[in-house]
């Protein structure tokens, strides 16, 4: 009886460190501006099998080891101020079922400069003896938009660009949830907490995301093709149709390569392979052609991901 009311009152602690933690990033985003949708509609690849924590906040700690994930992807022909993403993740166990995360995600488009980092909290509850977890999370999220003035053609001081810069910055709340064991994975995602939950027309950015949800299932195989891990996700997008991205990631010869292939409801395909170094190193290249209405325009980007995996 003893040993049940000292696990339950640590469990019971976690909650409550949860629910303070959503609480501090609501009062904290009291001095700016909350509910302010500016999730990606077009993902980097990584979040799909390198780096699920990137879309889904359960994610954040789910193995042992400190996980970092850099990420950069420019469009495939280099033009002047041509869209750049930049991305840097850190996600680690930090000890009885508890993992912590950190996500820096920077997106520049000529002139305009967009930032959003978050702090992420998760909870994975044991199921069973097979790998079996059930896992939540929830991230503190800051978003902040300015106009790069170095680069600009024009008086710095032009109140209109002050104007701008000096802006509120946003801050939200994402959610997540999955089932993982050895070969199934399960999860749902709600990018925007406070978007969602006000329910106003204008704490929206349309073509953003509303919510994520997603299945897969790993099959073990032999020596050259060591596993297959298809998935398949369906992201619901404000104002817009929802997307459904279809995709498979094979692991050769005892999982030192892979290769990746996704389909894109919106008329494109993302391709990549990658090289390991196990269990500490991944480099991944993936090229997403451009969608179906924007071809005539560009070409495509490129997307280079590191993943560097310590103290395993």
């Amino acid at each position: 009886m003893m040993r049940f009311r000292m696990h339950a009152n640590k469990i019971f602690a976690r909650i409550c460190f949860t629910v303070a933690l959503f609480s501090a990033s609501s009062q904290f985003a009291e001095a700016q501006s909350f509910g302010n949708s500016n999730a990606v509609v077009d993902p980097l690849g990584i979040q799909y099998f390198l780096n699920p924590y990137m879309s889904n906040p359960s994610f954040a700690g789910l193995d042992s080891g400190l996980h970092v994930n850099l990420a950069y992807r420019k469009q495939w022909s280099d033009m002047p101020g041509s869209p750049q993403t930049k991305l840097l993740t850190a996600d680690g166990y930090v000890g009885y079922r508890v993992g912590a995360g950190l996500q820096v995600y920077n997106d520049a488009a000529g002139l305009l400069q967009n930032t959003r980092v978050a702090a992420t909290y998760a909870y994975h509850l044991p199921l069973g003896q097979d790998r079996q977890f059930l896992n939540f999370g929830i991230s503190a999220v800051f978003y902040g938009k300015h106009l790069n003035t170095k680069d600009m053609n024009a008086d710095p001081n032009d109140p209109s660009i002050g104007a701008y810069n000096r802006r509120d910055n946003y801050f939200e709340s994402d959610f997540g949830v999955s089932y993982t064991d050895k070969h199934w994975v399960f999860q749902a995602a709600l990018p925007n907490v406070f978007s969602f939950a006000r329910n106003k027309v204008e704490s929206r950015t349309y073509g953003t995301e509303k919510f994520i949800i997603g299945a897969g299932y790993r099959f073990d195989a032999g020596e050259q093709i060591t596993s297959v891990e298809p998935k398949v996700f369906y992201r619901n997008i404000y104002g817009g149709d929802g997307i459904l991205d279809i995709g498979a990631r094979a692991g050769l010869l005892h999982n030192w390569a892979d290769a990746t292939a996704i389909y894109h409801s919106t008329g494109n395909f993302t391709l990549g392979a990658g090289f390991a170094y196990i269990p500490y190193l991944h480099i991944q290249f993936l090229y997403t052609t451009q969608t179906a209405g924007l071809r005539t325009y560009s070409n495509g980007s490129m997307e280079l991901n590191l993943r560097v995996n310590l103290f395993q």
